[in-house]
Order: C-alpha cells, then sequence, then structure tokens
C-alpha cells in the first residue's frame, strides 16, 4: 500500500459539486493499494498515520502525532500512486490492485483507523472527486508499506 499524507488545517472532498467529505486540522490522507497487498499492509499504515509526529509542538518542532493533537483523517482513494511511468508516455497500472480488493482494503484501513479513536471522513471509491486542502507547512510524506 501507498499513501501520500499532507498536514492540512483544512481539507474536503467533493463529487458533482456536493461535499462528501471534510474536515479540519489533521491528515489528507490518498491512499493506493497495490497487487499482493493485504491487513499487514494496512494495519503498518493506520499506525504509522495515528502516530507519525509531524505536528508542530509549543516551540514549533514537528513532535505531535495526529493522535496528540486530536486531528482527523480525510481518507481518498487514489489508484494512480500505483502507476508507473518508466516506459513509454502513457502510465501502466498493472501494480494496483483489482477494484473490488482495493475497496476491500481502503475500507479496512478506514474502519481500523475509527477503532482507534480517529475520525475519519472518506471519499467516494472510484468516483470522481475534487479535493480541496490547505497543506499547513507545506508538510507531505510518502509511506510504502513495503520498504517497512
Amino acid at each position: 500500500m501507498k499513501a501520500v499524507i499532507q498536514r492540512v488545517t483544512r481539507a474536503s472532498v467533493e463529487i458533482n459539486g456536493q461535499v462528501v467529505g471534510r474536515i479540519d486540522a489533521g491528515l489528507l490522507v490518498l491512499l493506493g493499494v497495490a497487487k499482493g497487498d493485504g491487513e499487514t499492509d494496512g494495519r503498518y499504515l493506520v499506525e504509522k498515520i495515528r502516530t507519525l509526529r509531524i505536528f508542530a509542538d509549543d516551540q514549533g518542532k514537528m513532535n505531535r502525532s495526529l493522535v496528540d493533537i486530536g486531528g482527523s483523517v480525510l481518507l481518498v482513494s487514489q489508484f494512480t500512486l500505483l502507476g508507473q511511468t518508466t516506459n513509454g508516455r502513457r502510465p501502466s497500472f498493472d501494480e494496483a490492485a483489482p477494484p473490488d480488493e482495493a475497496k476491500c482494503l481502503y475500507e479496512a484501513v478506514a474502519i481500523e483507523l475509527r477503532a482507534q479513536g480517529i475520525s475519519v471522513e472518506t471519499g467516494v471509491f472510484a468516483a470522481h472527486m475534487q479535493i480541496q486542502l490547505l497543506n499547513d507547512g507545506p508538510v507531505t510524506f510518502a509511506l510504502d508499506s513495503r520498504e517497512a
């Protein structure tokens, strides 16, 4: 599983002009599921998302986690994170999991984050979405469960 996490002051996702998810301070998480990913990959990313110390403390140092600040997550499926661009001009998505498997694991990540006490809003799997965000910092990290 691959994730791009962005520290945000606020973020929202719209479909056909209707807001389907909105958060204030927290993380926008773009999540891509690869072939062969499983529950272990999801648990790894949930733990990283919850505990990575990327929020400022009183001295302005990145020393607080999402849990520490009581922040929320806007979780959006993003299969293009698995796109390979090394050959040719058109990305290949051969490494992306089939949609039914990817949706199941995407939903499992949302469920596990909620079970761990995190407020989670989501986009709609496989929908065409518009995302608005105010990146705080900017602070952006790429995570890959296979590099754990």
